[in-house]
């Protein structure tokens, strides 16, 4: 069994019950939005950190991270970008099993055409009535099993 938590437009803001959830994961996954460079390094102190770039990352420091990026594991793999509406390829001819993104703030499970389509919504400051969520895929036999978590904040 293979643990990734999932994380989203943080907008620089790392809550500790985010950290305290993403505890334990074998692999991050941060879908954009970051907002602070400390951010990465602080869940780089967790598991190691897939990240993409999102559109509030324009400073010096996030033209490092790729506009879009891959985890793979355990024969998987997973597409991850910050803005869905920005997918340029089709996942399941690709041969991709997930594809994670943010953007929206909107937490979304959606299986289309044998793909996950994965949001974990927002872990950062609160938007309109959104919840502030986090999220875990958990891979387990070659099977894809995703969570979304709302966080108990004030």
């Amino acid at each position: 069994m293979f643990n990734i938590g999932v994380i989203s437009d943080t907008h620089g803001l790392l809550r500790p019950q985010a950290t305290g959830f993403l505890r334990g994961s074998d692999a991050i996954i941060h879908a954009g939005d970051v907002g602070d460079p400390d951010i990465l390094a602080d869940l780089e102190k967790v598991a190691p950190v897939t990240a993409v770039r999102g559109n509030i990352d324009t400073a010096a420091w996030s033209k490092k991270l790729p506009e879009t990026n891959v985890l793979k594991h355990g024969g998987l793999h997973i597409y991850v970008l910050h803005d869905v509406q920005r997918l340029d390829l089709k996942p399941s001819i690709s041969g991709f099993a997930a594809v994670i993104f943010g953007h929206s703030h909107k937490p979304l499970i959606e299986w289309r055409e044998g793909v996950l389509f994965f949001n974990p919504g927002s872990a950062g400051p609160r938007r309109f009535q959104l919840p502030i969520s986090v999220g875990r895929l958990v891979l387990n036999k070659g099977k894809l099993t995703p969570e979304l978590i709302e966080l108990q904040v004030r």
